[in-house]
């Protein structure tokens, strides 16, 4: 079935703040706040960000039905010049997109089309831009039926984009909770389906940084795409009752409920992830003469690392780089594999934190 339905330029007239809605936004606002503080607590915020990352790119793909494998991803990052699989590329571009937009919106504090077309071109690797061609149709994966044609036309592409920038920048157009506007966001963008591929996943990452343009996060640590995955068909039925019956309600309380369960989720993460590197602190500390705070760090920025990576980071010499990471290995702080011509090395209790959100 297609829905004579087409998108048009925002803010809409109708009450999107209902009772319900208002109710609602308490928990994930609450919810939010305390992420925000605690992952001000950890000390390198990097550690969050690349953790983070790699799951929510992992759960983004999956959505597009690219599946990798946590193992596949953190060999991939190790750079040993192996064949890395074209599933674990697309999700290495995912991450670099995501870090790009980022930056973007910490140096500029702005969420701009040309900014969104930077970010779908390092994650698809091609500068196709806009969509100029007609033709694009969405259609149900399982039954082949065309469920819902987007604009067709370049201009009204172009316009509908730069109508979504001075809403999502414009805050005297519509003050709405944020939260809200972020779901309006989302629908707004996907409708438009401004691109020829890659408009779910970018449309996921606008998600999060649009949460760190408002401030209810300083880093981009709020994933959704696990709970869509969870939720899939009525993430996918609600998108069509909005188009269909003008369903918002439903709408922007499942993505409230996204934010407050995603958040909460979270915090458990970042609390177990701070536990442990307490327990393997003092593990460190007082079993190995060569301990600091840097190696810490580094064993907990990516469970997978390599000699390269820590003579980088500790700026040390391969042959002590070495000694440092096969003395853990044999005291079974951490797990030592070959790749190739390399070792790598594995911290399994890491791994296992991010192995549960599973």
């Amino acid at each position: 079935m297609i829905t004579n339905w087409h998108p048009t330029n925002l803010p809409h007239t109708i009450d999107l703040e209902t009772k319900a809605i208002l109710k609602k936004l308490t928990g994930a606002h609450r919810a939010l706040a305390e992420l925000k503080g605690i992952a001000q607590s950890i000390p390198q915020q990097e550690i969050l960000i690349n953790t983070l990352a790699l799951q929510e790119a992992k759960d983004s793909s999956e959505i597009e039905n690219i599946v990798t494998t946590h193992d596949e991803l953190y060999k991939s990052s190790l750079e040993v010049g192996e064949a890395i699989s074209a599933q674990s590329k697309e999700v290495q571009n995912y991450i670099a997109a995501l870090k790009k937009g980022f930056a973007i919106v910490k140096k500029t504090e702005l969420l701009t089309v040309n900014s969104i077309l930077e970010i779908q071109e390092v994650l698809e690797q091609n500068n196709a831009g806009l969509r100029k061609q007609p033709g694009t149709s969405l259609k149900n994966q399982k039954t082949g039926e065309i469920v819902y044609e987007p604009p067709q036309h370049a201009e009204v592409i172009k316009n509908l984009m730069t109508n979504l920038e001075i809403y999502i920048n414009d805050q005297q157009q519509s003050d709405i909770d944020p939260i809200i506007k972020m779901a309006v966001i989302h629908f707004q963008f996907e409708s438009i389906h401004p691109f020829y591929d890659g408009n779910g996943r970018t449309g996921r990452i606008i998600n999060i940084l649009y949460l760190v343009l408002n401030g209810l996060l300083d880093l981009p640590i709020l994933y959704l795409s696990r709970y869509i995955i969870k939720h899939k068909n009525d993430y996918y039925r609600l998108l069509q009752e909005v188009r269909e019956i003008e369903n918002w309600e439903e709408w922007i309380l499942f993505m409230i409920d996204s934010v407050e369960q995603v958040a909460k989720n979270t915090i458990t993460l970042i609390v177990s992830i701070k536990e442990l590197m307490q327990k393997v602190k003092v593990q460190l500390r007082d079993n190995y003469k060569f301990y600091s705070q840097e190696l810490l760090n580094h064993l907990f920025k990516q469970p997978y690392t390599k000699i390269e990576f820590l003579m980088t980071d500790l700026s040390i010499s391969r042959v002590t780089a070495s000694s440092y990471l096969n003395q853990l290995a044999e005291d079974g702080l951490l797990i030592k594999h070959k790749l190739g011509k390399s070792n790598y090395y594995i911290n399994t209790q890491l791994m296992n934190l991010l192995f549960a959100m599973d």
